[in-house]
């Protein structure tokens, strides 16, 4: 959902990386960070096969503040969008972008979004591992 400097979405469709980065480009900018977090095949040393993300039915709100937060801290454009549902390896499950006039601002910008989205944002994940073992994260 697109308010003034911000996008923030969470869905259950195939991210597209394009249409974030093009929320937050305007002819000022000469950096764009994006960060991909992508489904991985291990976690501290054990085989994963897939991922189910399960979000609070308010999670994109959740999202939206925290973009909103970086937004005016910053005072740069900031868009997220988030995957939830079943997620295979070399799935995107998190697109986050900044826009800035210069590249320092842009990636300070994007971790501390990264880092807040993890932290505030209801979304949680159920991980497979390759022996059967189903496990959540961070709960």
């Amino acid at each position: 959902m697109a308010d003034g400097a911000v996008f923030a979405l969470v869905t259950d469709a195939v991210l597209d990386r394009a249409a974030v980065e093009a929320f937050v480009v305007t002819v000022e900018d000469g950096a764009v960070v994006t960060f991909e977090g992508i489904i991985r095949d291990h976690d501290h040393g054990a085989g994963v096969s897939a991922l189910d993300y399960e979000a609070h039915p308010d999670a994109e709100s959740f999202l939206r503040d925290v973009c909103t937060e970086v937004a005016a801290e910053t005072g740069l454009r900031i868009a997220a969008a988030h995957r939830i549902g079943h997620l295979v390896i070399g799935d995107v499950a998190l697109i986050a972008a900044v826009a800035a006039p210069h590249r320092a601002d842009a990636f300070a910008a994007c971790s501390r979004l990264v880092d807040l989205i993890k932290e505030r944002t209801p979304i949680w994940k159920r991980q497979h591992l390759d022996d059967g073992v189903s496990e959540w994260v961070g709960l």
